[in-house]
């Protein structure tokens, strides 16, 4: 049930959201929308409020705006899509993928103003201790404070890391404060290979700083734009075959969005904004079918002074859904091996 709630909760705000930006902007610009829709399949609640029929449908994996005149096939009237200019039918397509990226900056807006930022602290105390490690066995707990290590002051946790990190398979002497009183505990650090460090399973503790609006604003976008950044470069990596490429269908998505909201809210907003991020980079790519892919035809039309004949848009449109079936069914399957759904 956390899954599923979770799942309809980050797939129905990124879609929102998304969609928001293409009927909001439509609407500015003078074109006619028809139906706002979110979800596909059968209507599970439609409202009709002057031109615009607004419907929630059953399957919440996606949404729609029904725009005038989109359609080649449909007549044309001065409030169709196709009859407003170039630039008035860019901002609309591109509005979409910008309202993915304006949600991540409210998202981390919201979360710093009301949950604050966790920095590490600099105090050589523990904030977290891993069960089964070997600060764990040793009898070492969350809020201790190093005070030495065999006979070595500990004033910083820098110092602390430098001690153990460099001490695999020796036996340490720690000499830790707890509730006032002095305790002393022997350890053996185990050599890390993922951080290539010895390791003995503890994490320093978080000090808690809530900034005030604009700096908090500032940060949100500062987050945002990094974010962006990092995913952007990940997938020019993924693509030259530097890295592997790491897909997540539907499935893939529900079952993290399930394990983060055990975690809590803040980290399935965080999530949501980091799918939401994800989701404005692969819209914008120049595949049919998708924004990027429509922006990419009118500045086509744009350069030639005359749109793209009806056939070979549709044509183009048919092989970016293909393309985009093939790579959800891929995704899907990964996800299924993944699960090991059948053993």
């Amino acid at each position: 049930m956390t899954t599923l709630v979770a799942t309809i909760f980050v797939f129905g705000l990124l879609v929102l959201f998304h969609e928001l930006g293409h009927f909001i902007t439509a609407k500015m610009v003078g074109m006619r929308v028809e139906e706002f829709a979110i979800g596909f399949g059968p209507k599970l609640f439609s409202y009709q409020k002057g031109e615009t029929l607004y419907s929630l449908r059953i399957i919440p994996l996606g949404g729609f705006n029904k725009i005038a005149g989109m359609d080649p096939d449909e007549e044309k009237d001065e409030r169709a899509y196709t009859a407003k200019p170039i630039w008035a039918r860019m901002i609309v397509i591109l509005a979409g993928s910008t309202m993915n990226f304006i949600l991540p900056v409210l998202i981390f807006l919201g979360i710093f103003l009301t949950a604050g930022i966790n920095t590490p602290s600099p105090e050589p105390i523990f904030g977290e201790v891993m069960e089964g490690k070997a600060a764990a066995q040793a009898g070492l707990m969350q809020g201790d404070r190093i005070i030495k290590v065999d006979d070595k002051d500990i004033h910083t946790w820098k110092e602390f890391v430098s001690v153990v990190q460099v001490s695999d398979g020796k036996i340490l002497k720690v000499q830790y404060e707890r509730e006032g009183n002095i305790g002393v505990a022997s350890l053996i650090p185990v050599y890390d290979e993922q951080s290539k460090r010895a390791i003995i399973g503890v994490l320093s503790k978080y000090d808690n700083y809530r900034p005030g609006f604009v700096e908090a604003t500032g940060l949100a976008i500062k987050n945002t734009i990094s974010v962006t950044v990092a995913m952007v470069d990940g997938l020019i990596q993924m693509v030259a075959g530097k890295i592997d490429a790491e897909l997540a269908g539907p499935i893939g998505v529900a079952q993290m969005a399930g394990e983060v909201a055990q975690m809590g809210i803040i980290p399935l907003l965080q999530f949501a904004a980091f799918l939401s991020i994800n989701l404005g980079i692969i819209n914008l790519l120049p595949i049919p079918a998708l924004d990027g892919g429509h922006f990419v035809t009118l500045v086509i039309e744009g350069v030639r002074g005359k749109p793209l004949s009806p056939e070979l848009v549709q044509k183009a449109q048919m092989f970016g859904f293909m393309l985009l079936l093939a790579l959800m069914v891929f995704a899907t399957s990964k996800d299924i091996i993944r699960t090991n759904w059948f053993g």
